[in-house]
């Protein structure tokens, strides 16, 4: 990631002299740097070469440990601040050449800046500068959070503080231990601001520092003791202040440096991850569940279909009985052939036909006498059922 950085750097590689300090190392820090090295400065644009470089091995007796709760634990900012600020200045004066113009200092676990950050920092043309520091979060977390709190303009709460603390104290920002309530470049920015807008500063943070040669050079260091109850670089920031120059941060100018995990955030992350995978066996049960039970009733559109056949051909069934029964002759009826045989039976029996007439007309009456009961009818009908003293002078 570090090297990343130095590749994309905008700021002409070739006017840039880097120095490396690599103390108390336990791993194979200082063979994998030198390794990454070559092969930057070996590479096949030329443009991507740097200027000097110098690696340095020296222990300090560094003996706090290095995961986050140890390095960042209030118990052990003094002793560890006081440490870094011996790292830094003796890197510099092993380094600091008459040539150089500008020191830039700027930590390894820095995750994002932009590439034109040197540039940047050089135009506002100040003795010291410095940018925003973020680190990014997980969402559970909040996604965004403010890094470097070492960047701060003075206060009275801060100023009263000090005057009740011993001669070797140190007051670290941050810390409940120490409550100084004084505004903080990290919690300035607005991420739609003017990245240029400048804050004048007391004390700074180490993460990105730009400042001039002529500072150094002048005696500004980073004290390795309590100088006006700060030290390393915010004690630097308040030496640099003394002595007359310009101390300048950018609240609206961010970089971002990388998310390490604290131990509650580890444990956290461990419970959501254990609650996920209970979320995923809940959900495979489910899954299963619903399988069974569609396995269960996975004929049950077919079964519907089949059910629904039979209903209708039961109907269609029904139906045809109901047609050819309609269509088949009573046994006491007499054929279609017999009917012009009964009626010359009946001629022979009646030659003149008043018989037969006065006997269609008695059952024509008797009919409609049954059907009157039944339903009143309509008409002259309703005389019929008069008696004879009791019909019009014009009935037959």
């Amino acid at each position: 990631m570090f090297f990343s950085h130095l590749r994309n750097l905008t700021y002409p590689h070739n006017l840039i002299d880097l120095a490396f300090l690599v103390s108390d190392s336990k791993d194979d820090t200082l063979n994998m740097l030198s390794s990454m090295l070559d092969e930057i400065q070996n590479d096949p644009d030329p443009k991507m070469s740097y200027g000097e470089i110098s690696v340095i091995q020296k222990d300090f007796g560094q003996k706090v440990q290095q995961d986050v709760e140890s390095r960042h634990g209030f118990a052990a900012q003094a002793d560890r601040r006081k440490l870094m600020a011996q790292a830094r200045n003796w890197l510099l004066s092993a380094t600091l050449r008459p040539t150089h113009s500008w020191v830039y200092w700027r930590d390894a676990d820095v995750q994002t800046a932009p590439s034109t950050i040197i540039e940047d920092l050089m135009r506002h043309d100040k003795d010291v500068i410095v940018p925003n520091v973020w680190r990014p979060l997980p969402d559970w977390l909040g996604g965004e959070q403010p890094y470097d709190l070492n960047s701060w303009q003075e206060s009275e709460t801060a100023l009263a503080l000090a005057e009740t603390l011993d001669e070797d104290a140190v007051i670290v920002e941050g810390y409940a231990e120490y409550a100084t309530w004084r505004p903080h470049l990290a919690y300035l920015r607005d991420p739609y601001g003017d990245g240029d807008m400048e804050m004048e500063l007391d004390g700074v943070g180490g993460v990105s520092i730009l400042a001039k040669a002529r500072v150094f050079r002048a005696g500004v260091h980073f004290p390795a003791f309590s100088f006006e109850k700060h030290a390393e670089t915010e004690g630097f920031g308040k030496m640099a202040k003394r002595m007359g120059y310009s101390v300048i941060g950018l609240p609206h100018y961010t970089i971002w440096h990388l998310y390490e995990p604290s131990v509650d955030d580890l444990r956290h992350m461990e419970e959501m991850e254990q609650e996920r995978k209970e979320r995923e066996q809940e959900e495979k049960e489910q899954a299963k569940r619903k399988e069974r039970v569609q396995n269960i009733f996975k004929d049950g559109r077919t079964q519907w279909e089949i059910d629904n056949a039979f209903v209708r051909d039961s109907i269609e069934e029904e139906q045809k009985a109901q047609k050819g029964a309609e269509s088949v002759p009573n046994g006491d009826a007499k054929p279609p052939e017999d009917v012009p045989t009964a009626k010359k039976a009946q001629e022979q029996e009646n030659p003149n036909g008043q018989q037969g007439t006065d006997a269609l007309k008695n059952e024509d009456i008797q009919s409609s006498v049954e059907a009157s009961a039944a339903k009143p009818a309509i008409g002259h009908v309703d005389t019929i059922d008069k008696p004879d003293n009791e019909k019009s002078d014009h009935g037959t």
